[in-house]
């Protein structure tokens, strides 16, 4: 069953026309006119089309089309994510139900109920998800990826797995592959593409990284390697004791010899990402934007003026993700952030008290 047979030809022009646009974005950098007028057009379709966000803004007495400035958008909770299946244009049966659906979860812990986010488009998520690496990196036809995920791979519905996965059928590369536990075979395979005129990425959870830092007496052979990118994401998950980003940037740098670590932040209700090239400064992809909310009032956002004097205030992200198209772009997460410049960069530094430890977070303050 395709995707546009579950939508009326009326819906189904205005989602392709929201697509394509969201396609064009994600391959250049849009300047804030475009991103916001392209992000009120999704608003708008899925205040209408997307059951549970209708409600949810019929209960705030929200009325759609009165809404013109994107800062007056309401993000929805994170954790409705836990409880629904937040779908756009096609009703949860008929989206579970088609052969080429796929359902990412997030972790957690033994009896908690996980996020689910049902993916009816895999390609708009492979392109946006591609273009985004591609556009900070370079081409995967040039990367060996090497990745350490042993948590994410111990289950089948991780959307960083699928992600990675995906970068690696674009490398062509046979060196490219996952490393569960094995820390001996990745410090070889590491040593063998030393002088390899490729460059690797090796991307690995947190608590995996820090593992297998410890397990090897020398790895500072590695600080030759000018293409070697490391990257950690996922945080801890309950397997080590919490550190500081710095912290644990600190003990990879001086265990592997290298100048910078690099990070990742995702998360299974998003389908953009940012990336970090060292010292915890996110850029946002092309679909991507933050804006920051006061502590204590979810309906609050912070005004640009914070941005423009650089002034450090902390508070809770809101992500606008275009390529949420299929499910809700306006998202309310429970990290914490700092807006950093003006071109939107911006450093996560903790989550909120009461809320969970799961999937990518990252290290807390």
């Amino acid at each position: 069953m395709s995707f546009s047979l579950t939508l009326s030809a009326e819906v189904t022009a205005f989602r392709q026309s929201l697509r394509q646009q969201i396609l064009t974005v994600s391959a250049q950098a849009p300047n804030r006119d475009t991103f916001e007028s392209l992000a009120l057009a999704v608003f708008r379709y899925q205040a209408v089309y997307n059951p549970v966000y209708r409600d949810y803004l019929h209960h705030l007495n929200v009325e759609a089309d009165q809404i013109t400035d994107l800062r007056r958008v309401p993000f929805m909770p994170i954790g409705f994510f836990k409880k629904h299946r937040v779908l756009t244009g096609v009703s949860p049966g008929v989206a579970e139900s088609m052969p080429n659906v796929l359902t990412f979860a997030s972790s957690g812990t033994t009896g908690e109920q996980t996020s689910r986010h049902l993916v009816p488009d895999t390609d708009l998520y492979d392109a946006v998800s591609t273009q985004t690496f591609e556009q900070r990196y370079g081409p995967l036809r040039n990367f060996d990826i090497l990745a350490l995920l042993p948590s994410y791979l111990e289950r089948n519905n991780s959307s960083l797995v699928y992600m990675v996965q995906r970068f690696m059928m674009q490398t062509d590369s046979r060196q490219s592959g996952f490393f569960l536990n094995d820390y001996r075979e990745l410090t070889n395979r590491l040593r063998q593409l030393t002088n390899s005129a490729r460059k690797v990425l090796l991307i690995g959870v947190t608590f995996g990284l820090l593992d297998w830092a410890e397990s090897d007496r020398d790895l500072t052979f590695l600080g030759d390697q000018a293409n070697l990118v490391v990257m950690e994401t996922g945080g801890m998950k309950g397997r080590r004791k919490e550190l500081l980003r710095e912290e644990v940037h600190e003990i990879l740098m001086e265990r592997l010899g290298i100048k910078a670590v690099h990070s990742e932040y995702g998360m299974t209700e998003l389908l953009s990402q940012a990336y970090s090239a060292g010292q915890g400064v996110f850029a946002p992809s092309s679909t991507l934007r933050v804006l920051l909310r006061d502590i204590n009032d979810p309906f609050l956002l912070y005004p640009d003026h914070y941005i423009r004097t650089g002034e450090r205030r902390t508070g809770g992200i809101n992500v606008v993700d275009l390529a949420n198209l299929d499910s809700c772009s306006f998202i309310e997460t429970q990290d914490l952030g700092q807006y950093v410049d003006v071109d939107g960069t911006f450093r996560v530094i903790g989550r909120f008290d009461n809320s969970d430890v799961r999937g990518c977070n990252l290290m807390i303050v």
